[in-house]
C-alpha cells in the first residue's frame, strides 16, 4: 500500500471527534502521528461505549488507530519543556481548543510559528 504521507511528523493535541479522525487519516496515509493527551483523564472518547475492548471505547481505538500516544501536563514547566521540543520536529499540528485555551496554553500560530 502506497503511503504519500510516510515521513510526515504530525503532533495531535485534539480531542473528541473532528481532531482525532484528522489524525487517524493523516496516519492511515503513513504520517508519523504522536497524540498527546493529558495525564489521568486522556481523551473523553476512551469511555465512549459500548463496544469496549481493554477497558477502551471501539470509536476510541479507531480515531487513534496508526498513532503513538503519550501523556503530558501541558501547564508543568517540563510537560512545557517536552512539548516545545515536539513542536519544533513537527511538520503538523492538530489543535481543536477554543481560542481562549488556546491563547492560555501559548498555542495560538503566532507563539508556535
Amino acid at each position: 500500500m502506497m503511503k504519500p504521507l510516510k515521513g510526515i511528523k504530525v503532533l495531535d493535541l485534539s480531542r473528541v471527534l473532528a481532531g482525532p479522525t484528522v489524525g487517524m487519516i493523516l496516519g492511515d496515509l503513513g504520517a508519523d502521528v504522536i497524540k498527546v493527551e493529558r495525564p489521568g483523564v486522556g481523551d473523553e472518547t476512551r469511555g465512549w461505549g459500548p463496544p469496549f475492548k481493554g477497558g477502551e471505547s471501539a470509536y476510541y481505538m479507531c480515531a487513534n488507530r496508526n498513532k503513538r500516544s503519550m501523556t503530558l501536563d501541558l501547564k508543568h514547566p517540563k510537560g512545557r519543556e517536552i512539548l516545545e521540543k515536539l513542536i519544533k520536529r513537527s511538520d503538523v499540528m492538530i489543535l481543536n481548543f477554543l481560542p481562549k485555551t488556546l491563547e492560555s496554553l501559548k498555542l495560538t500560530y503566532e507563539d508556535v510559528a
